[in-house]
This record gives structure tokens, C-alpha cells and sequence, in this order.
């Protein structure tokens, strides 16, 4: 038992995409009893038993489609009825998908991003700040996120993207968005927005276009000017429509 919990461990830091089938309540004769666990990967290969056969394999499908709605389920088997096997008992094996921390990169530690990270903290996302002052973090009096301090060239290629990653540009001044934007939209990511007015957004369009940085196709998955149009002003509004949007992209 104490391997496959270390395998779970595994996946969640890896970021692999898996199921956990647990066997919760028997009865009659059952190959293995409440409590077996097996995990089964998107591909349909596993790790651990609930007991072989006809009954393994149907829940290795069952895991499979878990895997792909995103949803935990729970599954009755008659054994007998159901798989035809001679021990003639009943099993429920409750399936739950284990997928990847989201992972929110703020680009910018100034009044929008510090307020982002706030209202952020209470979701589920991995948060990192990456800004290029350390002294911006100075007074920041809550945590729960990860900082990283330094010039953004050097840290960009650093941070572990990946299709869950959700991004946010909001840094200090255009240049450093335009720079930062130019290297994330090549990244894998799920959401990416960057903060700016309506002619700031289209002069960067025009730009990474004619300099063949990013294509016009590329450029309209980008979230800009970013979050939900909520008429926001302060920072903490523009935050707050922000991170409304991240729920909406995440939860979609």
C-alpha cells in the first residue's frame, strides 16, 4: 500500500494524468476487499490490482473515461452477472481522476499583480510571481505563493510549463509585456492574458506580426486586453475581473 501512495506522490509532482480506482465496500466472495487500489493511466496502463480478470479490465475502461470527463464516479459490479467470474460476490469501486496542479504564472509583482496573487490564493492554482524587483515583495503580507526575483530573460525559460498552465502579464512597463508575451505564447499553457488598453494591444499585435514572432491566429487565443469586461478601475477590480476570467477558463 505504502508503493502506491509514493506512485500517487509521483504523478501529482510529475504532472502525469491518472486514476485512482479503490475498492470501498464487498460483498460475498470477491478476489480482493475494501481498500485495493490500483491506478490506471490515460493510455490504460496501471499500477496495482483490484483483483485481475474481466473486473480489472472493464474498470481500467471505466478509468479511462473517468480520466477524460474529468469526474469521479463510483461503479457497482456483480461479478457473477456482470463479468461471469466464479466467486459470485459484489464490488463498488469508487474512480477518481488524479490531474495536474494548475499552475499560475503572475509576470509582474506591481499593484495588479500583487492583488491577482491575493485573490487568487483561495483557488486551486500553484502560484509563482516572477518580477525583476526583489524589493517588490517587501511588504506582500500574505503567502502562499512562490516568488522568483530576476531579470525575466533569464527566468523565463526556467519556469515548467505545460497545457495547465495558466499566465498573466502585468509587468512594469510595455516593453518587458512585449517581451514576455513573445516568449510565452510559443509555451504550452491553458489560459494566457496580458493587461494593456485597446491601442497598446493592438500596436504589440501589429509588431509581433510584421517582426514574424507570432502569427495574427496566435495572437487571438490571447486574452488582451485581459480578464472580463466588468469596467474595472482600481487595481483590485481589475484583479478581480482577472482572476474571473481564470476561473472561467479553468472550470470550462
Amino acid at each position: 500500500m505504502e508503493l502506491i501512495y509514493n506512485k500517487i506522490l509521483e504523478i501529482l509532482k510529475t504532472g502525469q494524468v491518472a486514476a485512482i480506482c479503490t475498492v470501498v465496500s464487498t460483498k460475498g466472495s470477491t478476489p480482493l476487499k475494501t481498500g485495493a487500489k490500483m491506478i490506471v493511466w490515460e493510455n490504460g496502463s496501471i499500477f496495482g490490482t483490484i483483483g485481475g480478470g474481466p473486473l480489472e479490465y472493464e474498470t481500467v475502461q471505466d478509468a479511462v473515461q473517468v480520466i477524460k470527463n474529468k469526474r469521479p464516479q463510483l461503479f457497482m459490479h456483480n461479478l457473477k452477472v456482470q463479468h461471469e467470474m466464479c466467486c459470485g460476490g459484489s464490488m463498488e469501486i469508487y474512480i477518481e481522476p488524479l490531474m495536474p496542479a494548475k499552475k499560475l504564472f503572475m509576470f509582474g509583482g506591481g499593484h495588479v499583480g500583487k492583488a491577482v496573487a491575493k485573490h487568487a490564493l483561495d483557488l486551486d492554482f500553484e502560484i509563482t510571481v516572477i518580477d525583476s524587483r526583489e524589493e517588490i515583495f517587501s511588504d506582500w503580507t500574505f503567502t502562499g505563493y512562490r516568488k522568483v526575483a530576476g531579470d525575466f530573460p533569464k527566468v523565463m525559460p526556467s519556469l515548467p510549463y505545460d497545457n495547465n498552465t495558466f499566465i498573466v502579464i502585468a509587468t512594469l512597463d510595455h516593453p518587458t509585456d512585449n517581451e514576455v508575451l513573445a516568449f510565452c505564447i510559443h509555451k504550452p499553457h491553458c489560459y494566457l492574458g496580458m493587461i494593456g488598453s485597446k491601442k497598446k494591444v493592438a500596436t504589440m499585435k501589429e509588431n509581433l506580426i510584421s517582426e514574424g514572432i507570432a502569427t495574427e491566429e496566435e495572437l487571438s487565443r490571447v486574452n488582451m486586453p485581459i480578464g472580463l469586461d466588468i469596467s474595472a478601475v482600481t487595481a483590485d477590480e481589475i484583479a478581480i475581473s482577472i482572476v474571473a476570467k481564470l476561473i472561467q477558463e479553468k472550470n470550462k
